[in-house]
């Protein structure tokens, strides 16, 4: 059993979305059946608000590994963004980086498997051998994925995006390099800071809305950041927010 809960926070000092609403969503990591009932939850919240249009909601990266339904998810993701129900966006996360590095070199990034890329691979029905150092098992492996893996996970993969503004609001998936403008980042900060942006009290002139770092399940919701990971595979809790100029409503799917 799936609940969803709400917390309502005010409006973050002097940021606006521009008359907006926005949802985003934390790290996923191939929890599917909490991201369907945190999607139907936020379709339900926005017809509720604003019947005459699609709800704009922004994914933060990080739909892989870790737990048992990646394909699942990616099939969801893929199925958002063709669909044309929703108007969304799919960030890029340290992991989709990781396995498309795998997809392309899999000599140079064995490591992947043992960061939740052998769930991931588990859910598209690949059983991962226990070693890793044998290069003919592990391109043998790789030409597996590309064989059953759907082509459109692939071209999804390869489209997600590293950023996007609203407003006085900025959407990454790990965080941005204090100091330097958006447009000015580099992706490997932006899929994979942590202690530099976190520890940060002002990193950006925008609120950075992100994932990518989690302590439990209770999200972070700063002045200068709102932190969406709530280590969904391990608290069985995934986080979305939704975002106004009125404030920020943390929305969680929590299973029970």
């Amino acid at each position: 059993m799936i609940a969803i809960r709400r917390e309502r926070h005010d409006a973050r000092p002097g940021a606006t979305t521009g008359g907006a609403t926005v949802y985003a969503v934390g790290d996923v990591h191939g929890c599917y059946d909490l991201f369907h009932a945190l999607l139907a939850e936020i379709r339900r919240d926005a017809a509720e608000r604003e019947p005459e249009r699609a709800p704009r909601v922004i994914l933060c990266g990080d739909y892989i590994d870790r737990g048992p339904d990646s394909a699942r998810v990616l099939d969801a993701v893929t199925w958002l963004l063709r669909s044309g129900t929703v108007d969304v966006t799919a960030l890029d996360g340290n992991h989709e980086a990781m396995f498309r590095a795998f997809l392309d070199d899999p000599l140079a990034h064995t490591p992947w498997l043992r960061f939740g890329g052998r769930e991931t691979l588990l859910s598209y029905g690949i059983v991962v051998p226990e070693q890793h150092d044998d290069p003919a098992a592990m391109i043998a492996l790789r030409d597996r994925v590309l064989d059953v893996m759907p082509a459109a996970h692939d071209r999804t993969l390869r489209a997600l995006a590293l950023s996007v503004e609203i407003g006085d609001y900025a959407f990454v998936h790990a965080g941005v390099r204090p100091g330097v403008a958006l447009a000015d980042q580099v992706a490997d900060d932006l899929l994979w800071i942590r202690g530099d942006f976190l520890d940060h009290p002002r990193p950006a002139a925008a609120v950075i809305v992100h994932g990518h770092s989690w302590i439990d399940e209770r999200a972070a919701v700063l002045p200068h950041r709102v932190g969406l990971d709530t280590g969904a595979y391990e608290t069985g809790v995934l986080t979305a927010v939704r975002i106004d100029d009125a404030g920020v409503e943390v929305i969680q799917a929590v299973k029970g």
